[in-house]
């Protein structure tokens, strides 16, 4: 018995898991409060996965699910508390080996508020209070628009 390679990304409403395991059989998934197991055997060489979970926080079992495709099983995990964002997975801190954050799938919905475009507007306002061009040619230094600079070179045309 292996742990099958695992990723996982939270979203506001659930938690989806991922086992990669292609060509399975016998797949089981289990969903209990504060649990997830799941196994199976891979149709190919019958090796049996088996994965137990302790999870971070606590999930509806009578609304979660899973769905098996050709190359992994994907769960998706109700959670008891929508909208309360998971730092990980397990409740351990530990980092099991197989398990890894799914990056392609991840995404920051705790930061998807107003709040960002209303910086943006206030970045903005302050623009016309920065000065102008000319306010910065006197400043370190700089010299006049004519002065030489090494990227400023006329290169050869190449045949």
């Amino acid at each position: 018995m292996l742990p099958a390679p695992t990723k996982w990304y939270d979203k506001r409403d659930v938690v989806c898991i991922e086992f990669f395991v292609a060509d399975s059989k016998d797949v089981e998934v289990r969903f209990d409060k504060t649990k997830c197991g799941f196994s199976c055997v891979r149709a190919t060489d019958n090796v049996k996965y088996v994965n137990e979970l302790e999870l971070f926080e606590a999930i509806d079992e009578n609304d979660s699910s899973h769905k098996r495709t050709d190359r992994s099983i994907v769960c998706s995990l109700q959670k008891a508390q929508p909208g309360k964002a998971w730092p990980r997975l397990t409740k351990d801190k530990a980092k099991p080996n197989w398990l890894g954050v799914d990056f392609n799938n991840w995404k920051n919905w705790e930061d998807d508020s107003d709040e960002e475009t209303g910086n943006f507007d206030q970045f903005s306002d302050m623009m016309p209070d920065m000065g102008d061009d000319d306010d910065l040619s006197n400043q370190d230094g700089a010299e006049d628009d004519e002065s030489a600079d090494s990227d400023d070179e006329k290169l050869e045309d190449v045949e």
